[in-house]
């Protein structure tokens, strides 16, 4: 039987009835650390391998230059080292992020890319030190492979804090000097430290999302207490991040509003995902009826937007935790400090806590609300993510249909 919130995208058809939602970025990079990959790269200090130099043992879909178009490319990964886990990849959620580099947004990419980190798949061999895992074992891998493993952080299981910085999934330089790639592909070798198991009863196409939409809000809820049954808890945004925050809201027993700046989205809230509340933002009588009442706000928008009318509806030692991108945040002190509140950052999270949310979905059987697609729909999955017209994440079936 399938969970909750799965349908099936046919590569010959798409829904003639699917709504426009938000969709926002759920990743972001070290800078410091992307800065010096690409000092290192340009500058000859670190050359990426040619994996086409090598015997080509994978096949994925890439962009090959900026316009982002995917097309299959076959490549190698590197053989299964002592502490290695190989994993067949069954699927992959489809991120803004790949959208990004995909496209060269950010002017660092380096071709040809192969997007994903959003992956759920089987192990097909590990390496001789790796005891956590085994053959057959159903895993996850998420935004980075690698790290020091020698910082504060690594050595907290915070990994993604890591002070070299992270090892991206796709489009970064690893310590070996290859450029990561991702998971529109057949299979791929990462350090055991970063994969994640699964439960056998947890399906692997709703597990893919929780490897970045997913830890990407539960995250910044676990850390500033946002799982206190009975207190309230507006999300903002009802895409990829914020579909996600509504279920983990219901599931800790929070009152959740859904903050929105239109009504198109007041009945996949209330009904769909349970939200208590829908308040539409541009209402000034909706939003003063919402004054201070308000334990916890999670922003997922990646527009711009005002921070101080949202940040009037905290209670006094309320927490604004923004996991969007907007281009500037801008606020008076007037809204932060007479009411002893926090205003937070947050991006994904560490390994630990990685797999503390997968036990967790597992248990409450939690599922992102996703649509099943085929490799060769990647393109249009990518042109309809920029439009905003997905519901609520796009996942690859890797499995079946790349060949």
């Amino acid at each position: 039987m399938r969970p909750p919130g799965i349908w099936v995208l046919d590569s010959d058809r798409a829904p003639s009835n699917t709504r426009f939602v938000p969709f926002f970025v759920s990743f972001v990079f070290s800078l410091g650390n992307r800065i010096l990959s690409l000092y290192l790269f340009y500058g000859g200090l670190v050359r990426p391998m040619d994996s086409q130099t090598k015997t080509e043992n994978c096949l994925g879909w890439a962009a090959t230059d900026p316009t982002g178009v995917l097309s299959p490319y076959k490549f190698s990964r590197r053989p299964v080292g002592s502490d290695d886990v190989s994993i067949k990849i069954t699927h992959c959620g489809v991120c803004y992020a790949d959208v990004i580099w995909s496209r060269n947004m950010f002017g660092d990419s380096i071709y040809p890319l192969v997007p994903g980190h959003e992956i759920a798949g089987i192990v097909k061999e590990v390496g001789s030190n790796v005891q956590r895992i085994k053959v057959g074992d159903p895993v996850g891998v998420g935004t980075y492979v690698n790290s020091c493993r020698n910082c504060e952080y690594c050595n907290d299981g915070v990994e993604v804090q890591c002070v070299k910085g992270p090892v991206l999934t796709f489009n970064h330089i690893d310590i070996d000097g290859t450029v990561t790639k991702g998971g529109y592909s057949s299979h791929i070798v990462v350090h055991e430290r970063y994969c994640f198991k699964i439960p056998n009863n947890y399906p692997l196409a709703s597990a893919a999302p929780l490897l970045c939409a997913g830890i990407t809000v539960y995250t910044p809820m676990m850390r500033y207490n946002m799982n206190q049954p009975g207190k309230s808890l507006g999300v903002i945004g009802l895409g990829g991040l914020g579909h996600m925050a509504v279920k983990f809201g219901k599931a800790f027993g929070l009152s959740v509003t859904v903050l929105s700046t239109s009504t198109s989205k007041k009945e996949e809230a209330l009904s769909l995902l349970g939200a208590d509340n829908f308040v539409v933002t541009s209402d000034q009588e909706q939003m003063k009826g919402l004054s201070k009442s308000l334990d916890f706000i999670i922003d997922t928008a990646s527009g711009d937007h005002p921070f101080d009318p949202y940040l009037s509806l905290l209670k006094s030692a309320g927490v604004y935790a923004l996991v969007g991108f907007p281009s500037e945040i801008k606020f008076s002190p007037a809204s932060l400090s007479p009411g002893m509140k926090t205003f937070a950052g947050s991006v994904t999270g560490g390994t630990k806590m990685i797999q503390e949310m997968i036990g967790f979905c597992a248990a409450r059987k939690i599922y992102p609300q996703i649509e099943v697609i085929p490799i060769q729909y990647a393109n249009e999955a990518l042109e309809r993510l920029v439009k905003k017209d997905v519901k609520y994440r796009f996942v690859i079936d890797i499995e079946n249909t790349l060949k």
